[in-house]
């Protein structure tokens, strides 16, 4: 999101008060003038709840920006061209999308942090406590510990989901997979594909035999076949082994 200069980041302690509802005076007051950023997993969601293609979401609701990673875009969420460039999925009522909110909006007023350490498999993550001066939902309702806010707002598959893009996002950032080809190259293009533009490229790999190359038990064939948290995290790997050479999948003998 954009943020106010104001905007206040601390350590989470072990606990915090907030609130969001219709009882705060600033409510949807974030659903406005910002610039959201979507992860994959966040677009995944979004086209599976509103009942549209990947390519269609794409198209009619994200633009494109330069974000922190320098050789890669990162997808924004398009606001409504009605003055108040308010969010697509607003209703005077609330959220329209709630219980397929994209990451930022389900987490807030948290926001987390992941590094990979050296020696280390897992990521590490650290959680901050947000303060934006639009926001009074601090300091109201009841205090939170971080588990109980994690387990209320139903982030444990963002969260999941969000780490394994975090590391094929840190290797968009390495010049040398792309092999010298400027953005929106064949080999970016392909990798947005793989990412965001899911039903293309299930149609891709269908077309090319792509899961013939690799030894997947018959379980997890099945479930990319018809799944699409599956098909991205296929996605992931294949990226992963095509484009830096990792042993994310296993080569077929010929």
């Amino acid at each position: 999101m954009s943020e106010p200069e104001d905007t206040r980041r601390a350590p989470l302690g072990n606990s915090f008060t907030f609130v969001c509802g219709p009882e705060v005076p600033c409510y949807t007051a974030c659903c406005h003038r910002i610039e959201l950023v979507l992860y994959p997993y966040d677009v995944l969601r979004l086209k599976n709840r509103i009942g549209i293609s990947s390519s269609e979401f794409l198209e009619r609701h994200t633009g494109l920006v330069r974000g922190h990673n320098p050789c890669f875009p990162s997808v924004v969420l398009r606001m409504r061209g009605d003055g108040e460039a308010s969010c697509p999925f607003l209703h005077e009522d609330g959220c329209l999308v709630y219980s397929d909110r994209p990451s930022a909006c389900r987490t807030y007023p948290l926001e987390r942090g992941v590094e990979k350490r050296e020696g280390e498999s897992r990521l590490a993550e650290h959680w901050f406590l947000v303060r934006h001066p639009y926001c009074k939902g601090h300091g109201r309702g009841r205090e939170w510990t971080l588990k109980e806010w994690l387990r209320d707002q139903a982030i444990g598959d963002y969260n999941r989901m969000n780490d394994l893009w975090a590391v094929v996002d840190r290797m968009f950032a390495d010049h040398r997979v792309w092999r010298g080809e400027g953005a929106a190259g064949p080999r970016q293009q392909m990798a947005f594909m793989a990412c965001y533009d899911l039903d293309a490229f299930r149609r891709y790999m269908e077309e090319n035999r792509i899961l013939d190359n690799y030894r997947l038990d018959k379980a997890r064939r099945k479930l990319i076949a018809r799944d699409d948290e599956a098909l991205l995290v296929f996605a992931f790997d294949w990226l992963r082994h095509v484009l830096a050479g990792e042993n994310t999948l296993v080569v077929k003998r010929r």
